[in-house]
């Protein structure tokens, strides 16, 4: 799996369908996303440089379902690779560190949109 573009891994249709047509809903769930995704990510980064894989697999563990519920499939397969490898020991680091940095790099882009989508619907709200 080479670069992730966004556009590939990026779905809001699901939090849509269940948002049921409120606003307050999507602004309320992007900001939970917002607020825990990059604590997750520096979560997992600080554990994988520590080699704490234990922490790096819980971490991406909780990282996984809220990915899926963003529509990024991709970065969720991803991250459930990472956690596994962690959960069997770490015993290719320089391929755990890659799939991170791919997830990393990925949902750090669908942030930024995230974050002008929850200002839109803020907005109008």
């Amino acid at each position: 799996m080479s670069d992730i573009s966004p556009e590939q891994d990026f779905d809001l249709s699901f939090l849509y369908e269940i948002a049921d047509g409120s606003d307050e809903f999507i602004v309320e769930s992007i900001g939970m996303f917002l607020e825990q995704t990059p604590q997750l990510l520096t979560t997992i980064e600080a554990a994988l440089n520590a080699s704490d894989w234990v922490t790096a697999g819980q971490a991406s563990h909780k990282l996984k379902p809220n990915l899926g519920f963003f529509g990024m499939p991709i970065s969720q397969a991803t991250i459930q690779e990472v956690e596994l490898a962690c959960k069997a020991g770490g015993e290719n680091p320089t391929q755990i560190f890659e799939k991170f940095n791919q997830v990393k790099s990925s949902v750090g882009a669908n942030l930024i949109t995230l974050k002008q989508i929850k200002a839109e619907k803020e907005a109008s709200l």
